[in-house]
């Protein structure tokens, strides 16, 4: 018999990883934008890099922000659900049998085997196999603000650092289209640590990661020269 324990998953890693791969791609594609869009305008290189390192702090803390209450808000949803089913539990155990046996039946087990499957589950814990297979609520995909939070800030700092480096680094005369083409490679890039972090197809994700970085930053690039050119 297959040991489960010895097969690798990845839903454990949904939760960081969901916030990494934004935090890191806000961090990228933003810094990236606003520094093209200063940097079309003809604005002065220790003020693009000021404005940047003002985004990096701004956003990183955004992030952060937002996360944590975004995550909050679906961690205290599935805390009520939770509250609620154990309420349910206790005023009407045979009710919440039945239903248990009924969404084991619309999987494919027959009425027995179901009931059976149900009365197991139940008399093992009966608020996980109600949260897992009513609420779908898993332990693997819980909400965690706190790990959300400082995941997404740490990976936006570290993403609108490689930007900043590159203004700061590349000769004036080349950093429009420097900053243009090292962001796209580091948007490809992240798609495919992303996707071979998450166990998916690396090609798809790098592709999607990078033409919508791309895009931002053609429409950013393109406003800034216009208004660089207006003002």
């Amino acid at each position: 018999m297959p040991d489960h324990r010895s097969e690798k998953h990845f839903n454990g890693r949904i939760g960081w990883l969901r916030a990494a791969v934004l935090g890191a791609n806000d961090g990228i594609i933003s810094t990236a934008c606003l520094l093209l869009g200063v940097a079309s305008a003809n604005l002065a290189r220790n003020e693009m890099l000021l404005t940047g390192i003002a985004a990096l702090v701004a956003g990183a803390m955004s992030m952060a922000a937002g996360e944590y209450v975004s995550v909050s808000s679906q961690a205290d949803t599935e805390q009520a659900e939770l509250d609620r089913e154990q309420q349910e539990l206790l005023d009407k155990p045979d009710a919440e049998h039945r239903e248990l046996a009924s969404i084991y039946v619309a999987r494919g087990l027959t009425p027995d085997l179901a009931r059976q499957v149900a009365q197991q589950l139940m008399a093992h814990d009966a608020l996980s196999a109600h949260a897992r297979d009513e609420l779908g609520i898993h332990e693997a995909s819980a909400a965690r603000p706190v790990q959300a939070a400082i995941t997404s800030a740490i990976t936006f700092s570290l993403g609108a650092a490689l930007p900043l480096l590159t203004a700061l680094l590349v000769p004036a005369t080349i950093l429009v289209p420097a900053l243009g083409l090292t962001s796209l490679l580091f948007l490809v890039g992240l798609g495919t640590v992303a996707a071979k972090a998450g166990g998916a197809p690396l090609l798809p994700a790098a592709l999607r990661v990078g033409f919508w970085g791309a895009l931002a930053m053609i429409v950013t690039s393109v406003i800034g020269d216009f208004f660089g050119t207006m003002i």
